[in-house]
């Protein structure tokens, strides 16, 4: 797994909306009634929905700061319903939880950072299905709802197919980060389309500047961000079909439209594009790669990244004013739409209760959304969402681009087996940055170990 599952969008950056308090403060983060939040929607819950004297247990992978905002929903589903909701976060969520199964000690609800691990447990009739008409519902109120229901449907025991999960706080990679200021002063505009952003990157090094800033430094797990280059690019060359064969390898990595993906990648490596050429690229701490952005001059104008990269821009950073960022773009010619890679979270029933079926149905609710949105860190496609709840112009714009979205798909390499996802994909990126390996190369060495793990 990535090593960003945790990290929040904008975090550090003070987006807290009305001057409210933490969730440990007081047991509603936001008084009923006020604000532009749907408090119809909470309403209409609390009318049908009364579980007093029920508790719940929820297991999940957030922490610290993280736990506080989700205990904040939680408290307005206790709120509405009587029940008593306990939250505990660990930071080995993936081992406790399937420790915990296997024991017939599992908690009410279980929140999966990866389907890969959910779908282990659905086969092993570990996971509860969803209700009935969940799938409908997700169809029709998330943006791209297809494609949400496709993420959390898998085989249970018997092979059948359920919706096993309720997606929930979504994190968008498909960003390309910019300084608006340079941009100005250089009479760069943001690209609409794939083909724009190749010809800015072409018009940038004619004029004597570095396009890009590219890391793949990060430890025992360097070469992580050249992989999620190459998920947004197969996006953005393949039907959502061949991407979602790609990664259970029903589409071979040496395939030529894979090797196609990373080539495109490689594009972007030539000679004058990326701040220190290919090697620097390859050994260059992901957390330190945009400080370029911020350099005077710029030793960079634009780094590729998900939404939790502030965490990492210098210390008083405004999003938004200071630096801001584009969706990535999806080519003009072809009819892929408007592809979104990003991550998530699912929400799935690991020891039936009533009450745990009606926590699920208040993540259905705008409001229950609309309240850890508010406090900075969540994105949603929930399209009933008040857009207004945001703080900041930055959050509701990311939050748009997951609303736009034809497509959503999540991490490629976070649905592939360990060897490879986590393993042989990140160490023959690294060697194809430098320029060691070309792509076939490349492509056919983790096909190979594909190989040999079905072997």
């Amino acid at each position: 797994m990535k090593l960003h599952r945790n990290q929040s969008l904008y975090a550090g950056v003070a987006i807290l909306a009305l001057g409210a308090g933490s969730a440990q403060a007081q047991d509603l983060v936001f008084p009923k009634g006020e604000g532009a939040f749907s408090w119809d929607s909470l309403e209409q819950f609390a009318s049908e929905n009364d579980y007093s004297g029920q508790s719940i247990d929820i297991t999940g992978p957030w922490t610290g700061s993280d736990a506080e905002l989700v205990d904040s929903v939680i408290a307005y589903f206790e709120d509405a319903t009587g029940a008593t909701v306990n939250y505990s976060g660990s930071d080995s969520f993936e081992q406790d939880i399937v420790i915990s199964t296997e024991a017939n000690s599992a908690p009410n609800i279980a929140v999966f950072p990866q389907p890969g691990l959910l779908a282990d447990l659905a086969s092993r009739g570990a996971i509860e299905p969803m209700a009935e008409g969940t799938s409908d519902w997700i169809a029709e109120n998330y943006a791209a709802g297809d494609s949400w229901v496709d993420l959390a449907t898998f085989e249970g025991p018997e092979g059948e197919e359920a919706l096993y999960a309720f997606p929930y706080k979504i994190d968008v990679k498909s960003l390309v980060w910019y300084v608006p200021e340079q941009f100005e002063e250089a009479g760069y505009e943001v690209p609409e389309t794939y083909e724009d952003l190749k010809s800015l990157t072409e018009q940038m090094a004619a004029d004597g500047v570095t396009p890009w800033c590219i890391g793949l430094g990060s430890g025992a797990a360097t070469g992580w961000p050249a992989t999620d280059w190459v998920e947004d690019l197969m996006l953005r060359t393949v039907t959502p079909e061949e991407y979602d064969a790609w990664t259970t390898n029903e589409l071979p990595f040496d395939d030529p439209k894979v090797v196609n993906a990373i080539n495109e990648y490689g594009w972007f490596l030539q000679d004058g594009y990326v701040n220190g050429g290919r090697e620097a690229a390859a050994t260059t701490d992901f957390r330190d790669s945009p400080g370029g952005l911020f350099e005077f001059p710029p030793e960079c104008y634009m780094h590729h990244q998900a939404t939790f990269i502030p965490t990492f821009f210098p210390e008083g950073t405004v999003v938004g004013e200071d630096v801001d960022f584009f969706y990535f773009p999806a080519p003009a010619e072809g009819d892929l739409g408007q592809p979104v890679l990003g991550g998530g979270t699912l929400f799935a029933i690991t020891k039936d209760s009533e009450a745990a079926r009606g926590f699920i149905e208040f993540l259905k609710t705008p409001l229950s959304h609309e309240i850890w949105a508010a406090q900075g860190g969540l994105l949603t496609p929930h399209t009933g969402i008040n857009p207004d709840v945001f703080a900041s112009d930055a959050a509701r714009g990311a939050n748009d681009i997951l609303l736009d979205a034809t497509t959503f798909r999540f991490d490629g390499s976070d649905l592939m087996p360990g060897e490879i996802g986590a393993g042989a994909f990140w160490t023959q990126m690294v060697e194809f940055t430098t320029g060691s390996i070309d792509a076939e190369t490349a492509a056919q060495a983790i096909q190979s170990r594909w190989d040999a793990l079905k072997n």
